[in-house]
């Protein structure tokens, strides 16, 4: 079974002086969007119903070869000027997405690690625990004994549990 297909000049075009690309993409002009975009190279304009060559070298196409809003690539339904609305929002989402997220990271490190202010105010906390606790034990000394000299110090309770 033998393919019949049209074989270009050197330069890839046509005698015509159009590509291969762009004659499979005009004969869906006047067509539906949906036959047209089976060909991926193909961009639909809406407005004028024409099938074209999307202009690969540039991003967005020309506003003489069709106007954002009636363009379309891909699928029928979105038009170049939603598409690049919604694609502007996702990157925008994503990229403040990412500054939180790196921020978040920033400050979860620097609380892991204390500062030299924490680590002096603890320093100073335990002194003045361990000063209290002394003092805490000489006035606890002082008081048994002024008990002991007047003799009200207290004696062990006479009606504790006797051991054998």
């Amino acid at each position: 079974m033998a393919l019949w297909r049209r074989s270009p000049s050197r330069s890839g075009r046509l005698p015509g002086g159009a590509s291969d690309q762009e004659e499979d993409c005009r004969q869906y002009t006047n067509k539906s969007c949906e036959e047209c975009l089976k060909n991926v190279t193909c961009l639909w304009c809406a407005s004028s119903r024409r099938c074209v060559e999307y202009p690969v070298r540039r991003v967005l196409p020309r506003a003489d070869l069709c106007e954002l809003r009636s363009a379309r690539w891909g699928v029928c339904w979105v038009n170049f000027e939603a598409l690049i609305i919604a694609m502007s929002v996702v990157g925008g989402t994503i990229l403040i997405m990412l500054g939180v997220c790196c921020c978040c990271c920033c400050c979860k490190k620097k609380s892991k690690k204390p500062d030299k202010d924490e680590e002096r105010a603890a320093r100073e906390r335990e002194k003045r625990r361990v000063r209290q606790e002394e003092r805490r034990a000489e006035m606890k000394s002082r008081h048994d004994e002024i008990r002991r000299k007047y003799g009200l110090f207290k004696e062990e309770n006479p009606y504790a549990k006797f051991e054998n």
